[in-house]
């Protein structure tokens, strides 16, 4: 991997990493399904006045819309409004992981390997964990709905698996025009029926927040790791993801003040050990054997 794209995946890295602290303090003023809504509305418009049409299936741009836009992120809002910390939050979504492989060996029929079986059960032990911890960082409800948020992110991911030759960028704004109108629907129905009002007393750090998680983590990041994916293997580029929830977290803690109880440290460390095997197990042995064989 060129030195150049190893820094821009890091630069990925730091913007998703960071982009839940700025969720975060977006949710301080506005509620979860409208802020939701102006991300993606943002994203949308005007860029798709401008943009072609991805060359893919108009229900390719349908189910990425509703699963990742509409369900995905309203879950993920609004479990972080009150019931999740910003960096348990960027650990916890990363069961995306877990879930889009077992959607691919029952949709695509692929063959689970021995060490993503292993890293699921110890990162299923970490999850359990939360679930035994009643006073910290993240309630049952708010697990619940990260954990139902990756879920429907790995169905996102299997939709966008079968696309072939996509331009990302274009992908992306098209999907964003899906989610504002149902996520403002909701919104209104269930959050505020006036919400213009919440929109105007919103501070400029308010907007600055939305600004980052529309036009740098949306667009410029996904560009980004589309670029990356389209030239490099999955296999090389997938485990910068692994970096996120390290920069989440500490960036929470800079940020927010965030900080974790004994039990959910060590259950976040399971979790990412979990992970880690799962995404680079077989490297990990192959490069110890080999290590080995040079020492003797």
């Amino acid at each position: 991997m060129k030195s150049r794209d190893i820094g821009l995946a890091l630069i990925v890295v730091f913007i998703w990493g960071i982009n839940f602290s700025a969720i975060k303090v977006g949710l301080e003023a506005l509620p979860p399904l409208l802020f939701s809504a102006l991300r993606f509305a943002v994203v949308a418009f005007p860029a798709v006045l401008f943009v072609p049409f991805p060359k893919t299936s108009v229900w390719n741009v349908l189910g990425v819309g509703l699963f990742l836009g509409v369900l995905k992120f309203g879950l993920l809002f609004m479990a972080m409004k009150a019931d999740a910390s910003a960096g348990l939050s960027s650990l916890i979504l990363q069961a995306q992981v877990f879930f889009t492989i077992g959607l691919s060996v029952l949709i695509y029929k692929e063959v689970i390997s021995r060490y993503q079986t292993l890293g699921m059960l110890v990162a299923i032990v970490g999850f359990g964990l939360f679930f035994l911890e009643s006073d910290g960082n993240i309630t049952l409800i708010g697990l619940s709905m990260i954990l139902a948020a990756a879920f429907c992110w790995g169905i996102a991911n299997t939709i966008m698996k079968r696309m072939q030759g996509v331009n990302l960028l274009h992908f992306m704004v098209w999907v964003s025009v899906i989610p504002p109108i149902p996520l403002l629907l909701m919104s209104y129905l269930t959050e505020s029926s006036e919400p213009w009002i919440l929109m105007s007393t919103a501070k400029l750090d308010i907007w600055l927040a939305l600004g980052y998680v529309s036009y740098l983590s949306t667009l410029l990041a996904f560009a980004l790791w589309g670029y990356l994916l389209k030239t490099y293997p999955a296999a090389t580029v997938t485990p910068f993801a692994l970096l996120i929830p390290v920069v989440g977290m500490i960036t929470a803690s800079l940020m927010l003040g965030e900080g974790m109880t004994e039990p959910e440290m060590f259950g976040a460390g399971l979790i990412f050990m979990g992970l880690s095997i799962c995404v680079m197990g077989g490297r990990w042995l192959k490069m110890n054997v080999k290590t080995v064989e040079e020492l003797i």
